[in-house]
């Protein structure tokens, strides 16, 4: 499995930040000591050009973030302090899903271990998403290829608001997003297909719920790429996800989608999105749980 990772993921936060940026060193860590070690192609990506993330993000926006010119209250709604390296590190992440998309697209499968930072929206940065890499590698390659029919789908707790915002009007892309709906966001953004959870449900019936949507989903749309935003914060233990799902519940989960994905012949990249576990060193755990389950599904 060739996967997308750069040491420039990680920007040191302040002690005591909700957000767990170590995951992501963490996360390629825990695979490389894995018993998949040998089945994994790590890769450095590129940053994305000005021209490519502007697709996307205004450039005043991108510039504020740069030099330290968001506002307090904008500052507040992202959830992160300001560090010199946060635009870089941004570019280079969605850099990193574009050429997990691109790999995918030649191999059939690839991931980014990083991005899924499917809330920040053109003009600000929300909810510890600065730059959305979903949809500017999406924007990218109906650039190059325009017939390309794409699919997203999001099994993070949380509602994927900014890809439905950016992408809701291009007719060949399909959303879909699986999250508790009395969460964050607490203003949704209506994707192609949204299913609306119960605050803290359980594993049996989250799983009868995604298998159902995604039945639905695969006689509504036929395509040719799709990203899976994956998400681990929907278990049980995490402090912000608000669902009840087992570590084996999660693989329950992994293997409905990874079933999913096969059955559509379609090519596909996975990123990592969201994980907050009560003990930060089960989150890198459980993202690499997620793609060592996809290893299995792919020999």
């Amino acid at each position: 499995m060739i996967c997308y990772s750069h040491p420039a993921y990680y920007v040191p936060l302040p002690e005591g930040h909700p957000f767990p940026i170590e995951k992501y060193p963490e996360t390629l860590r825990v695979l490389l000591e894995s018993s998949h070690a040998d089945k994994l192609d790590v890769r450095m990506p590129l940053p994305v050009s000005w021209e490519e993330i502007t697709l996307v993000h205004e450039e005043s926006y991108l510039r504020a973030v740069e030099s330290d010119g968001l506002s307090s209250y904008a500052r507040n709604r992202l959830g992160l302090p300001h560090h010199p390296r946060f635009l870089e590190r941004s570019l280079l992440d969605v850099g990193g899903t574009l050429a997990a998309a691109r790999t995918a697209l030649e191999v059939g499968a690839a991931w980014n271990l990083g991005g899924g930072t499917h809330h920040a929206m053109p003009t600000e940065g929300l909810g510890f998403c600065v730059t959305n890499d979903v949809s500017t590698a999406v924007k990218v390659l109906l650039r190059e290829e325009p017939d390309l029919q794409i699919l997203i789908i999001d099994t993070d707790a949380h509602q994927g608001n900014g890809n439905h915002f950016v992408l809701g009007d291009l007719p060949n892309v399909f959303t879909y997003s699986i999250h508790v709906g009395a969460n964050y966001p607490a203003q949704k953004v209506p994707g192609d297909m949204d299913v609306s959870l119960d605050r803290y449900v359980e594993g049996a019936d989250y799983l009868k719920s995604l298998s159902g949507s995604l039945r639905k989903l695969g006689s509504a749309f036929s395509p040719d790429l799709i990203f899976w935003v994956s998400g681990v914060d929907v278990h049980v233990k995490d402090r912000f996800g608000q669902m009840r799902l087992s570590t084996e519940d999660m693989c329950s989960r992994d293997g409905v989608v990874l079933e999913f994905l096969q059955s559509t012949g379609a090519s596909w990249v996975g990123t990592m999105g969201g994980g907050y576990h009560l003990h930060t060193s089960q989150t890198p755990q459980l993202h690499a749980m997620t793609v060592e389950n996809s290893i299995a599904w792919t020999e």
